[in-house]
């Protein structure tokens, strides 16, 4: 073994890998049991990959003639894999924090929508910015985000609402992917919400006559690289009718199905989704029993967001019952200007304390299961040899306390690690 490798993190009281057989996805009993190593190490290549993974002295034995760039001394610390964000919607101008008094005071989200804030407020200042503006502060939130541990995060459009503004907050994702070292999975979600003046049927005409045609243009020259569609499904929104047409023209694009459902009324989103092969669903407040089954049955992940329903007062989705019956349950944070949180270890505590979920269960949610609901759980989501090394080392001695410490990610985060580069050290404190 002559060659140099890009990274050793040796040494470590915990390696949590998540899972150690190639797991896609983990689900109910799965989920409870995580493959932790105690004293552990990890070698990543200078390809940026997991090259070795297991206990401390096996690795030591096997490298020891081999030169390291960086070797990290993890005596004492935890090494987990860097934490999936599977929906967020980050690029947008002009905040609404004059809306979160409206919520704390009573005001419904559709109270709000139909007062002209929401959704619209956002379009309407989205519409007016330059790239350049919106470049800046979609990096500044994804910084935040890496510093909190996310490695790889789902990247929605759909704050414009007509074509020029779509494909502009598309290119900004896109040059976001090329500049940052964090990973992105980018979604066109051209269908968030019917434009002013618009009927639903209009709103779908255009994006399948208008906007679809011109993405498909880009993707195929190369210009744009987008992964999945998003349409949010609701009452007053696109109904079941225009969300079936708007995602099956995206699958037929080679799109990823990753959409907004049941959120606030029970539409049948989720068994519209398996039935089209949906790879994901989010939100979920609202899913019926049948619902539950059908993405049980379809290994559709339900992406849940614990934020949303926080922030909103709404039912906390139901996660035990979609564990019980199999469903890959996954977590985002749903960063937007409604719910503003970039932590998934936040994220992870509300789904433990609002949702009842495990600490196990949620790590694998945040991990191995959200990035399958983003279709990279063959590359990320667990320390696996030759997935991307991506990971996180903490200043402490078990892993539960990035959960257990509310807020305490700010201290317990030591490195964030993304294809075996530091992209973060806490102690120097600066982002590299």
């Amino acid at each position: 073994m002559s060659c140099n490798y890009r990274l050793l993190v040796k040494n470590a009281k915990q390696v949590v890998l998540i899972c150690n057989n190639g797991e896609k996805y983990m689900s109910k009993h799965g989920m409870q049991h995580l493959c932790v190593i105690e004293n552990g190490s990890v070698v990543i290549g200078s390809d940026g990959l997991i090259k070795a993974v297991g206990p401390a002295e096996i690795i030591r034995e096997q490298y020891s003639e081999v030169s390291f760039d960086k070797v990290i001394d993890a005596t004492g610390m935890c090494v987990l894999p860097g934490l999936v964000d599977a929906h967020t919607h980050p690029v947008w101008a002009g905040d609404r924090v004059h809306e979160f008094a409206m919520k704390l005071a009573g005001a419904t989200y559709m109270d709000v929508h139909r007062a002209g804030g929401g959704i619209h407020f956002t379009v309407e200042h989205t519409r007016a910015a330059g790239s350049s503006e919106l470049l800046a502060s979609l990096s500044s939130r994804l910084i935040r985000m890496q510093r909190a541990g996310t490695t790889l995060v789902e990247c929605k459009s759909g704050y414009g609402l007509e074509l020029h503004t779509e494909l502009k907050m598309l290119e900004v994702i896109e040059e976001a992917r090329r500049t940052l070292p964090i990973n992105i999975s980018s979604t066109y979600c051209g269908a968030h919400a019917v434009p002013k003046g618009k009927t639903v049927a209009e709103a779908t005409k255009d994006i399948l006559q208008v906007q679809l045609p011109r993405l498909k243009e880009q993707m195929s020259a190369g210009s744009l690289r987008v992964d999945n569609i998003d349409v949010f499904c609701e009452q007053g929104v696109f109904d079941l009718g225009s969300t079936r047409s708007i995602l099956q023209a995206g699958k037929d694009m080679g799109l990823n199905i990753n959409f907004h459902g049941d959120e606030l009324h029970p539409m049948n989103s989720a068994q519209l989704g398996a039935e089209l092969g949906a790879l994901a669903i989010s939100h979920l407040e609202e899913v019926t029993d049948e619902g539950i089954a059908a993405m049980a049955t379809a290994r559709t992940a339900a992406v849940l967001l614990p934020t949303t329903a926080y922030i909103l007062r709404l039912p906390q989705p139901r996660a035990r019952d979609m564990l019980e019956a199999g469903v890959i349950v996954a977590l985002g944070s749903d960063f937007n200007p409604n719910a503003y949180c970039c932590s998934m270890p936040i994220v992870m505590h509300l789904a433990c304390v609002n949702m009842r979920m495990s600490m196990p269960e949620a790590l694998a949610a945040a991990t191995i299961n959200a990035a399958y609901a983003l279709g990279r759980s063959h590359t990320h989501g667990s320390l696996e040899v030759n997935k991307h090394g991506d990971l996180l080392v903490l200043n402490t001695t078990r892993w539960e306390h990035l959960i257990y410490q509310l807020g305490g990610h700010q201290e317990l985060i030591r490195y964030v690690v993304i294809k075996g580069n530091v992209v973060y050290d806490n102690e120097k404190t600066v982002d590299l």
